[in-house]
């Protein structure tokens, strides 16, 4: 198996090579803009690694990994713009570099040639599978992002439809890159569902992680606003696992400063996280993403991969939970 940097290179030079240079500039340049703000690039890794557990011939996912990464940053764009976010990756977003006109109807062409580049693999019977597998993932997203948008005005939202909704706005497609991978490298339906719902555990741990990075996190190291998620009043996993475990007075507290929309962000987020370190919410997440990584490895462990590659992909598991951005 590649180096994780042996990855990222391999697909930034496919990446470069397919930059978007047609008429007009206006659409297409500021897909490249966003394309270009960097990110771990986990999406199309793990089509890469995917396809390297069966093949050594990674090449023949590269369209995968690149359709899997047009996809991601053109919900991240949209995204941006229903949340107003001024910031992506330290940088600022599409919408305030150019307009929301054109962050539109930039995403718009990505969705357009996300598609594009999955019908680059020839092989009939593969590609139908990808087809189903990608369709099934984005309009699985699209539902999260509802979800999302939804619990934005409910003030009743449980943990267990919290996790729901990130399991279909994040986990699935980190599932479905790692899954199509897998199968465009030769494995089986069995063993590509395996990596699927590995795929789709370690989503879910690493949305947790987000979470407790979105409060926790080095703002020099984060890319985005630490505290964002308190200042836009959202259901995070943190939130909701202190409603639960808050008493009476910790709870209408908390409710009191969700619910209030005020100049002075910084004293919110530290009243918010006061509560929090109260209750060892930090510690309650952290829990909760140890389950999930530990479901995610009894699926590697259910494949007939070898020792070494199923402790490649634990240890690659493990170093992402310890990520400071």
């Amino acid at each position: 198996m590649r180096s994780l940097n042996q990855y990222q290179s391999f697909f930034q030079y496919y990446l470069s090579e397919n930059a978007f240079m047609q008429s007009p500039s206006e659409l297409y340049e500021p897909v490249n803009y966003i394309l270009s703000l960097g990110g771990k690039r986990l999406r199309p890794l793990l089509a890469l690694m995917g396809c390297e557990l069966f093949d050594t011939a990674i090449e023949k996912a590269l369209p995968i990994a690149m359709s899997v990464e047009i996809f991601h940053n053109f919900t991240l764009l949209h995204d941006d713009i229903m949340d107003s976010a001024p910031l992506r990756r330290g940088k600022p977003t599409v919408h305030m570099q150019y307009n929301v006109n054109t962050g539109i109807l930039s995403g718009d062409v990505m969705l357009i040639y996300a598609y594009d580049f999955l019908m680059k693999i020839k092989d009939e019977n593969i590609s139908s599978k990808l087809i189903k597998i990608f369709n099934k993932m984005a309009i699985e997203v699209c539902e999260g992002q509802q979800y999302d948008m939804n619990f934005e005005i409910r003030n009743n939202v449980t943990i267990n439809e919290y996790l729901k909704m990130i399991e279909l706005k994040t986990a699935v497609l980190l599932a479905a890159a790692f899954q199509m991978g897998a199968l465009v490298g030769g494995a089986s339906e069995a063993e590509a569902q395996h990596l699927y719902e590995f795929g789709r555990n370690v989503g879910m741990a690493f949305q947790i992680q987000d979470d407790i990075l979105d409060t926790y996190g080095d703002p020099e190291k984060f890319g985005k606003k630490v505290g964002g998620d308190i200042v836009q009043n959202k259901k995070t996993y943190l939130v909701l696992k202190t409603y639960q475990l808050a008493n009476s007075s910790q709870q209408a507290d908390l409710q009191q400063l969700m619910n209030t929309i005020t100049a002075d962000e910084v004293q919110k987020i530290e009243a918010v996280k006061s509560i929090f370190n109260d209750l060892n919410i930090r510690e309650e997440a952290e829990k909760t993403m140890t389950n999930y990584l530990n479901i995610a490895f009894q699926h590697i462990d259910d494949t007939p991969l070898s020792i070494e590659r199923k402790n490649y992909l634990k240890t690659w598991a493990n170093e992402l939970m310890m990520r400071s951005n």
